[in-house]
């Protein structure tokens, strides 16, 4: 990885930490906007980085908010990094609608599923109105602002080197 991606890596894991600060009212305050830089580098950087993002971005959302599952925070952190992997993979292949629906499905009704076995169907019916409510702000923010980025990203990026 090139010293610029790698700067505009670290732009992008900032941009989360900031986005973690910005709350949906949940059950959990871990519901945040920190996705929304995530998927802004799955499709400017790609599917690895933005898994890094969305990891980082969701441990530090649940830092301010308290850590308020614990330990659990950790799975949520991989669950949010395969999401967002998913979604780059699926953005970068040009199918951008089934990527959209994709997240919001996965962020919000499937990596909750788990916390049905841990704390019951009644944290996860809680919790499952405002992840849905994120999922769609942060998705839809990134839509908005990716193909208007994009350009502009690579000319930042790809100036002086030859696309790989």
């Amino acid at each position: 990885m090139s010293i610029k991606k790698l700067t505009w890596l670290a732009l992008f894991i900032a941009m989360s930490v900031v986005g973690g600060m910005i709350k949906v009212p949940a059950v959990v305050a871990s519901v945040a906007l920190d996705s929304f830089p995530a998927l802004l580098a799955a499709g400017l950087l790609g599917a690895g980085p933005s898994a890094l993002v969305a990891a980082f971005g969701h441990l530090t959302s649940a830092v301010i908010g308290g850590l308020p599952l614990g330990p659990f925070h950790i799975l949520i952190a991989l669950e949010m990094a395969a999401v967002v992997w998913i979604f780059a993979k699926m953005y970068q292949s040009g199918k951008k609608v089934s990527a959209v629906i994709t997240f919001v499905f996965l962020n919000s009704i499937v990596s909750p599923a788990p916390f049905i076995f841990i704390m019951g169907w009644g944290f996860y019916v809680g919790v499952l109105p405002s992840l849905l409510i994120a999922s769609i702000i942060n998705v839809g923010l990134a839509i908005v602002a990716l193909p208007r980025l994009q350009s502009i990203m690579n000319k930042i990026i790809y100036r002086g080197e030859a696309k790989a």
